[in-house]
């Protein structure tokens, strides 16, 4: 290939801030476009379109990342660039760039999809940070200041905190050499990023918010298992079993058979020390209960039955599981990105082989004992938006059911947060 994706992670996210945080890492993330030392933000854009490139970011739970894809021969002009925006930003203009994240925050909250999610995480991860949106809060982006933001950068983006990943049409030589000659003239300190995320105590929460949506977003999931758990590639030949595919449980079963949503799946989240697990669904007002109680049958049947797979649905999922991965692989922004995320976590960087050598070695009985303690009912907790509480409260007596507990008395109802 004649492309190079490269890229700069950074060892922090919303995870590790405080309450009066929350959110810096994101707003930070922005500035690091609005220029640098050597580079105003016009000309960033102008460089980057002149090489015929994107230049992209993103900030998550535990990291954040500065991303391109260029042609070899522009991969030292985008080095260049990029690590100046890294190790010494301007920081300029944070009004302006203040407002492009609070209309981001606003367009995120008119979206009950995306919502439904850190929704979720509140009633799994309570007060932690890690049941906070990554976003940030109005309140909080609104009263960052210049020097708060610039102590932040100065604490986080050291060389010991930053890993430089790249993939495609490049030497390792040459790239080592840019990462040597970049570093900052005086790297305030090298130590790393205060600790990994810890596991939070957990307890059952019910969290529901009003919207006028013409669906119900429902989100049902517990506790999971943390990245270095060697489970996880049971994980995911559970999760094509139960909603990962088309072929899936919860899709066959949901909507294919009863049509009661358009979108069914289940999902993972894979943190320093802990993880989540969960269930989606959007469904209309009156298919609200029949759907619920689908999902919550299909749970029973994961972690009562003795033996609850079919031979054939995990050798589909292993298959796909194994696809999803090496195909992935065949991208140069992939394979950066994997780099980069599993040196900056601590992770084995494991060849395409290894990678399905260790899917295939997910047993039924390996499936069967993670579904057992991951869904069990005791540990669900319960998320929806929509117009009518009452409505979706009625609809979780099977959930409730399955918690052991009469219906509306196992999970804590916490009080919709001041947003």
């Amino acid at each position: 290939m004649r492309s190079v994706a490269l890229g700069f992670w950074i060892a922090g996210g919303s995870g590790l801030e405080a309450d009066s945080e929350a959110g810096i890492s994101h707003l930070l993330e922005h500035m690091l476009f609005r220029g640098s030392e050597r580079y105003s933000s016009v000309e960033i854009d102008q460089i980057f379109d002149a090489m015929g490139s994107g230049l992209n970011a993103e900030t998550d739970k535990e990291a954040t990342s500065l991303s391109s894809r260029v042609l070899d021969t522009h991969l030292g002009r985008a080095f260049d660039v990029m690590s100046d925006m890294l190790w010494r930003p301007a920081l300029e203009d944070l009004e302006a760039e203040r407002e492009v994240v609070l209309q981001e925050i606003a367009a995120y909250e008119d979206d009950p999809q995306d919502q439904i999610f850190d929704r979720l995480a509140e009633a799994v991860f309570g007060r932690s940070a890690l049941g906070r949106a990554v976003i940030g809060t109005p309140e909080v982006v609104s009263g960052i200041e210049d020097g708060q933001l610039r102590a932040f950068h100065d604490a986080r983006y050291t060389p010991a905190n930053v890993v430089i990943a790249a993939a495609g049409s490049l030497e390792h030589d040459e790239i080592v050499h840019m990462a040597s000659e970049s570093r900052p003239p005086a790297a305030g300190g090298d130590g790393a990023a205060s600790g990994a995320l810890a596991a939070p105590p957990f307890e059952r929460r019910v969290r529901f918010q009003r919207k006028d949506t013409e669906q119900y977003h429902i989100c049902i999931g517990g506790p999971g298992i943390a990245r270095v758990d060697e489970r996880r590639f049971a994980l995911r030949v559970l999760e094509g079993v139960l909603g990962g595919t088309p072929s899936s449980r919860l899709f066959q079963e949901v909507r294919e058979r009863r049509g009661l949503a358009y979108s069914v799946f289940s999902f993972s989240n894979l943190y320093a020390s802990t993880g989540e697990v969960g269930i989606y669904v959007g469904t209309r007002p009156e298919n609200l209960q029949d759907a619920v109680a689908v999902i919550a049958a299909e749970i029973e049947r994961l972690t009562s039955d003795a033996d609850p797979f079919e031979e054939d649905e995990l050798v589909r999922s292993r298959e796909c599981s194994k696809s999803a991965l090496v195909l992935a692989l065949e991208s140069s922004a992939a394979r950066m990105g994997r780099l980069g995320s599993s040196l900056l976590f601590d992770l084995p960087i494991l060849s395409p082989e290894e990678l399905m050598e260790r899917i295939d070695a997910a047993s039924a009985q390996q499936c069967a004992a993670l579904a057992r303690e991951l869904f069990a009912g005791e540990r669900l907790s319960v998320a929806g938006i929509g117009p009518d509480e009452d409505l979706f409260r009625k609809a979780l007596a099977p959930l409730e059911e399955l918690a052991g507990a009469p219906s509306g008395t196992s999970a804590r109802a916490e009080p919709e947060p001041v947003r």
